[in-house]
């Protein structure tokens, strides 16, 4: 049974590993959520996918489970006011812990996530194999990656853009869909991508990078 309380000594002796953090700067730029809650210091990570990810997000549970108090579950939102569907997600939470608070404060240093405009420096392979597994889609009929950044500006897109192209060399454009922006990863850098990341991969989202 998981322990859903830590003590404050408890709590200062958790730490990162690099590998660990260099996949959180990936998913950073996919869908993870880090958050403080008004009366605690520590920021927490909360880890959200739809239901049809239920593998991956078991996978991300495997990495990170040592720093949380509960077991991912499944929960529905209401019905979608367009649809009328009602959508599932797995979700798990950690604890909100001190080792967490340098990215905290680097993605979100007024409350709102960002880009960090030192991204380049911060983004290693493992990161990029996380963040295409988080918000990346393959196109079959193409073989262009597509990473979802419509939630972020112009700028910081372009950002990312540069970090992409200096530091792996990866040909990209800006997909321009309704006022938001996208990274369109050419063809032509798939084979770096696969040779790039096929090795460190998981399995269940290897069809991501068209393998």
């Amino acid at each position: 049974m998981k322990k859903n309380y830590l003590t404050k000594i408890e709590r200062l002796s958790f730490n990162l590993s690099s590998e660990l953090k260099d996949i959180l700067i990936g998913l950073l730029l996919g869908d993870l959520y880090v958050h403080k809650q008004k009366t605690s210091v520590n920021a927490r990570l909360e880890f959200t996918q739809g239901i049809v990810h239920k593998e991956y997000i078991q996978h991300l549970y495997e990495l990170f489970n040592i720093y949380c108090g509960m077991v991912p579950k499944i929960t529905s939102r209401s019905p979608d006011k367009r649809t009328g569907k009602v959508y599932s997600s797995v979700l798990f939470k950690t604890f909100a812990l001190p080792c967490f608070n340098d990215l905290y404060e680097l993605f979100y240093p007024m409350g709102k996530k960002i880009i960090p405009l030192n991204i380049g420096d911060l983004l290693t392979p493992l990161g990029l194999c996380y963040w295409i597994c988080d918000d990346g889609s393959f196109c079959k009929k193409n073989r262009a990656i597509v990473l979802n950044t419509q939630g972020f500006s112009l700028e910081e897109v372009e950002l990312l853009i540069s970090a992409l192209t200096d530091k792996f060399n990866l040909k990209c454009t800006i997909k321009k869909e309704r006022g938001t922006y996208a990274i369109r990863i050419s063809p032509k850098s798939l084979p770096v991508i696969q040779s790039l990341l096929s090795p460190i991969m998981p399995s269940m989202m290897r069809y991501k990078i068209g393998l």
